[in-house]
């Protein structure tokens, strides 16, 4: 096994590597223990160019080991330059990394892959989560693939895009009436009476492991180099944390020698705490979340604190992004470099935007903006851009119209 032990990010007291969502001592936050040293020696470019194009590729720096069938295998996405829309918002290079192309379309394919494969250590058989739907999509897809059960809980007004994009691989939906955040203590308590692997509670330390792939994945897809700065969407933090992190441990282990790019976060202004927190420079206080970026109303986020120290650590910031400018970013993305990302891209495009904007980032930088999810399950926010011309079947009506025909 790739991990030694989970150990508790506030106390330090260690645990075996089980199901425990949090430290009974103290209540913080657990995170797997690697064997850095150990690791440096035996991780090299080439064993990694020698593993399959997934995530499993990783799977030493991972705190699980590989399945021996990678069913639905996730990761390995592509990083496309995006010319058009680098000299639209002033920077030197801009890289999509677009996690789109993973199996539901979304970067949450990462992290269930890897708490799934922990259940199956443990002999759970039902995958369950809390969700703003991308995770539900990832749960219920992989538990169909697995044979597993999947069990969502989301709320009861959700994009129901996402809701059917759940419900056709066979789980069994909870419609609560609720926020995210009811979702969420409610799957807690559940935790704590049902023997289901709630992926993003009782697995969250192996969970969250998953998004550490995406830096690995960027640093390999520019040649083992790392970017100026890496614009990412913040929900629960947990995303943008991990990809800090990931650069940190390749440099751990010797595979790049370049320091951590600065990581730059974006939250829609409806639910921003961690957005306030890092401009008062305080903790996170929760909020009650208003925002057309469903997939990140998360008002109270378990890594908030943690993203904010990671925007200090890395140089970067975390900026809240106006509703209103969320779909126009959205439509931004898709006119200037073909991809149609959901609203959570619309967030990350206004973070960037907003850097830029503040003279933190220009010119002379290379940045890797991360669509984290499709835009099809999110189409509301560009809706109004659907304006047909209605015509006869005539093609001297078409030609007349652009002033062809005379």
């Amino acid at each position: 096994m790739p991990a030694e032990s989970l150990r508790c990010r506030s106390c330090a007291t260690e645990y075996a590597l089980e199901d425990i969502g949090t430290c009974t001592a103290c209540f913080g936050p657990l995170d797997p223990v690697y064997d850095w040293a150990a690791l440096a020696r035996n991780v090299s470019r080439e064993t990694i160019a020698a593993g399959p194009a997934s995530i499993w590729r990783y799977a030493p720096l991972l705190p699980v080991g590989a399945p021996d069938e990678a069913r639905l295998a996730p990761g390995l996405t592509p990083l496309v330059p995006a010319r058009r829309l680098a000299e639209e918002v002033g920077v030197r290079e801009l890289w999509l990394k677009l996690d789109t192309a993973n199996p539901t379309h979304s970067f949450k394919d990462r992290v269930v892959a890897v708490a799934a494969q922990k259940a199956r250590e443990l002999g759970l058989e039902t995958l369950a989560c809390s969700s703003t739907g991308n995770l539900a999509n990832a749960v219920a897809a992989r538990a169909a693939a697995e044979g597993m059960e999947a069990a969502v809980f989301c709320p009861a007004d959700l994009e129901p895009e996402k809701l059917v994009a759940t419900a056709v691989f066979g789980a069994t939906i909870y419609a609560v009436r609720g926020t995210y955040d009811d979702c969420s203590r409610l799957t807690v308590e559940l935790s704590f009476e049902l023997p289901w692997a709630f992926v993003n509670v009782g697995l969250r330390s192996y969970y969250a492991e998953g998004s550490k792939t995406v830096a690995f994945e960027i640093a390999e897809q520019l040649g083992w180099n790392v970017p100026d700065a890496v614009v990412a969407p913040i929900a629960s933090g947990s995303l943008y944390s991990k990809i800090a992190e990931g650069f940190d441990q390749l440099r751990q282990v010797g595979l790049i020698d370049a320091a951590t790019p600065r990581l730059i976060g974006g939250q829609a202004e409806g639910c921003s705490p961690v957005a306030a927190a890092f401009a008062a420079d305080a903790r996170v206080t929760p909020v009650r979340p208003q925002t057309v970026a469903r997939s990140l109303a998360i008002g109270n986020p378990a890594d908030g604190d943690k993203a904010v120290a990671t925007a200090r650590s890395t140089g970067g910031a975390i900026y809240g992004v106006v509703e209103e400018e969320i779909g126009p970013n959205m439509a931004l993305l898709a006119d200037h470099a073909g991809v149609f990302g959901e609203t959570a891209a619309g967030v990350t495009l206004g973070a960037l935007r907003e850097a830029v904007e503040r003279g933190e980032l220009g010119p002379e930088d290379r940045v890797v903006l991360v669509v984290t999810g499709d835009g099809l399950k999110t189409p509301g926010p560009v809706s109004g851009l659907f304006e047909p011309v209605d015509i006869e079947a005539d093609a001297d009506a078409v030609l007349e119209r652009l002033g062809v025909l005379t």
